[in-house]
């Protein structure tokens, strides 16, 4: 055998060994994950688990239910709320907002069609609100949008103020056209006079989703990361958000 398909075959050997070694690690890893999940789930029955992860830390797991992030060691003997940073690198990490972030953004993306949509300009970059149709602060963060192009805007109603609100979510939503219905009632006052209500609404999981984030007033603002960036914000304040996304 020639030196060169010697070196070959070593080079061979030395990806076996290593794919071998990651496909091992991972499974004891599924393993232990599944002990904590078995042992969590057995210590919280009425708790809706999401995921079980072992962080890169030794005896730590992330467990995630009903939205929320905690940590545990392996046997549950201790249970941790609150920001886990990790300060390895230069600039430190906050691993669990970027944990929340993750599953906040793809929450958003799988609702997004029980959402009211604007696209202005090609529509690149992405907001998500949750509004109230009697929301002083939604009414002028409309005005906000008016200001901005390249950006498509889902609005989820959130009708928190009043039986009124629900009733005015409602002619929304079952309006044939939703985003002219909601800017008309925003910005001119209007309401459609025998306009429909009695159709199917999205308002009970949008009130889910709103619950899940926290969400204790309106307007609440999301970008397209997960990152929520507050209520009421100015164009010029949102742009200087959207422009930290990479």
């Amino acid at each position: 055998m020639t030196s060169l398909a010697l070196r070959e075959l070593f080079m061979f050997i030395r990806i076996v060994l290593v794919v071998c070694a990651a496909l091992a690690f991972m499974s004891q890893a599924s393993a232990e994950e599944a002990l904590v999940r078995k042992g969590f789930q057995a210590r919280f029955p009425d708790m809706k688990i999401e995921s079980v992860t072992r962080m890169p830390f030794p005896g730590l797991y992330e467990v995630v239910f009903d939205g929320q992030v905690v940590y545990t060691d392996e046997k549950l003997t201790y249970l941790m709320s609150g920001n886990l940073f990790d300060l390895r690198t230069a600039q430190e990490r906050n691993l669990t907002r970027e944990r929340r972030d993750q599953m906040a953004s793809g929450a958003l993306v799988s609702a997004q069609g029980n959402a009211i949509k604007r696209v202005r300009g090609n529509g690149k970059r992405i907001v998500y609100t949750f509004e109230d149709p009697n929301c002083g602060y939604c009414k002028e963060q409309q005005k906000e949008f008016n200001k901005m192009t390249d950006v498509t805007v889902y609005t989820f109603l959130l009708p928190i103020l009043s039986p009124d609100s629900v009733e005015k979510s409602k002619i929304v939503w079952c309006a044939k056209d939703r985003l002219r219905t909601w800017d008309d009632m925003m910005s001119k006052g209007t309401v459609p006079a025998n306009a429909a209500k009695n159709c199917a609404t999205p308002l009970e999981e949008n009130a889910t989703l709103a619950k899940r984030f926290g969400v204790r007033g309106t307007p609440a603002m999301y970008l397209a990361n997960g990152q929520q960036v507050g209520g009421y914000l100015p164009a010029d304040k949102l742009e200087q958000a959207l422009a930290t996304i990479k």
